[in-house]
């Protein structure tokens, strides 16, 4: 008889997205004019641009929304498959 083990509930900072928002965050920091500028931040041979944190800032933040879209299905879908309630019968 094989025993079916119980997945631990999702949490939020084992989700990729997040971690990708946070790299992209702290390298739209440093891009910041005051701190290091776009030159700092400038992969070689890119095309110069100006505001190049802004870019950063903006993918940091799509990458935010789609880490907290996904956490949220995960939760939902471990949720159905795990219900915490079990049904009363009358």
């Amino acid at each position: 008889m094989t025993q079916k083990k119980t997945l631990p509930k999702p949490v939020w900072y084992k989700n990729t997205y997040f971690w990708i928002a946070g790299i992209l965050f702290i390298i739209s920091l440093i891009g910041l004019p005051f701190l290091g500028g776009d030159h700092a931040i400038r992969d070689p041979g890119q095309k110069k641009e100006s505001n190049l944190f802004l870019l950063y800032l903006l993918a940091a933040a799509i990458m935010l929304i789609n880490g907290y879209v996904s956490h949220k299905q995960t939760v939902q879908q471990y949720e159905e498959e795990h219900p915490t309630e079990t049904p009363t019968e009358p």
